[in-house]
Protein backbone atom coordinates (compact mmCIF):
# COMPACT_ATOMS: atom_id res chain seq x y z
CA UNK A 1 0.00 0.00 0.00
CA UNK A 2 2.77 2.44 0.90
CA UNK A 3 4.58 1.74 -2.37
CA UNK A 4 1.43 2.60 -4.33
CA UNK A 5 1.02 5.82 -2.37
CA UNK A 6 4.63 6.82 -3.00
CA UNK A 7 4.25 6.17 -6.72
CA UNK A 8 1.16 8.36 -6.78
CA UNK A 9 2.90 11.18 -4.91
CA UNK A 10 5.84 11.24 -7.32
CA UNK A 11 3.75 11.12 -10.49
CA UNK A 12 3.37 14.40 -12.44
CA UNK A 13 -0.42 14.34 -12.13
CA UNK A 14 -0.13 14.23 -8.34
CA UNK A 15 1.72 17.54 -8.33
CA UNK A 16 -1.36 19.21 -9.84
CA UNK A 17 0.56 21.58 -12.09
CA UNK A 18 1.72 21.58 -15.70
CA UNK A 19 5.46 21.01 -15.44
CA UNK A 20 6.12 21.64 -19.14
CA UNK A 21 4.36 25.02 -19.06
CA UNK A 22 6.08 26.00 -15.82
CA UNK A 23 9.46 24.92 -17.19
CA UNK A 24 8.83 26.99 -20.31
CA UNK A 25 7.95 30.10 -18.32
CA UNK A 26 10.52 29.78 -15.51
CA UNK A 27 13.48 27.78 -16.85
CA UNK A 28 13.69 27.63 -20.64
CA UNK A 29 15.08 31.13 -21.09
CA UNK A 30 18.36 29.99 -19.56
CA UNK A 31 18.29 26.21 -19.88
CA UNK A 32 16.73 26.03 -23.36
CA UNK A 33 13.32 24.77 -24.44
CA UNK A 34 14.52 21.17 -24.47
CA UNK A 35 16.92 21.37 -21.53
CA UNK A 36 19.94 21.66 -23.81
CA UNK A 37 21.49 24.48 -21.74
CA UNK A 38 23.08 27.69 -22.97
CA UNK A 39 26.87 27.72 -22.58
CA UNK A 40 27.10 31.45 -23.39
CA UNK A 41 24.97 32.09 -20.30
CA UNK A 42 26.79 29.40 -18.30
CA UNK A 43 23.44 27.66 -17.91
CA UNK A 44 24.00 23.90 -17.82
CA UNK A 45 22.07 21.28 -19.72
CA UNK A 46 19.24 19.66 -17.82
CA UNK A 47 18.85 16.69 -20.17
CA UNK A 48 19.63 13.51 -18.29
CA UNK A 49 19.79 15.32 -14.94
CA UNK A 50 21.18 12.94 -12.32
CA UNK A 51 19.46 14.62 -9.35
CA UNK A 52 16.27 12.98 -8.14
CA UNK A 53 12.99 14.84 -8.52
CA UNK A 54 13.02 15.48 -4.75
CA UNK A 55 16.51 16.99 -4.98
CA UNK A 56 15.40 19.24 -7.83
CA UNK A 57 12.37 20.36 -5.80
CA UNK A 58 14.61 21.24 -2.85
CA UNK A 59 16.98 23.10 -5.16
CA UNK A 60 14.16 25.12 -6.74
CA UNK A 61 12.41 25.91 -3.46
CA UNK A 62 15.47 26.56 -1.27
CA UNK A 63 18.30 27.40 -3.62
CA UNK A 64 21.97 26.79 -2.99
CA UNK A 65 24.01 29.63 -1.47
CA UNK A 66 27.10 28.27 -3.26
CA UNK A 67 25.50 29.03 -6.65
CA UNK A 68 25.11 32.30 -8.47
CA UNK A 69 21.71 33.93 -8.97
CA UNK A 70 19.05 32.93 -9.69
CA UNK A 71 19.81 29.60 -8.03
CA UNK A 72 21.45 30.98 -4.91
CA UNK A 73 17.92 31.39 -3.50
CA UNK A 74 14.55 29.86 -4.19
CA UNK A 75 13.04 30.56 -7.58
CA UNK A 76 10.51 33.33 -7.14
CA UNK A 77 6.93 32.76 -8.11
CA UNK A 78 6.82 28.98 -7.65
CA UNK A 79 5.61 26.90 -4.75
CA UNK A 80 6.56 23.34 -3.83
CA UNK A 81 3.78 21.86 -5.96
CA UNK A 82 4.94 23.78 -9.00
CA UNK A 83 8.59 22.92 -8.28
CA UNK A 84 7.55 19.26 -8.19
CA UNK A 85 5.88 19.54 -11.57
CA UNK A 86 8.99 21.20 -13.01
CA UNK A 87 11.20 18.51 -11.50
CA UNK A 88 9.12 15.72 -12.99
CA UNK A 89 9.24 17.43 -16.38
CA UNK A 90 13.02 17.88 -16.18
CA UNK A 91 13.37 14.17 -15.45
CA UNK A 92 11.64 13.44 -18.81
CA UNK A 93 14.19 15.43 -20.82
CA UNK A 94 16.44 13.07 -22.76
Amino acid sequence: MLVGALALISSPAAWGADGAALYKSKCSTCHGPNGEGKPAMKAPTLKGESKSADEIVAFLTKGDPQRKAPHSKSISGIDETQAGAIAEFVKTLK
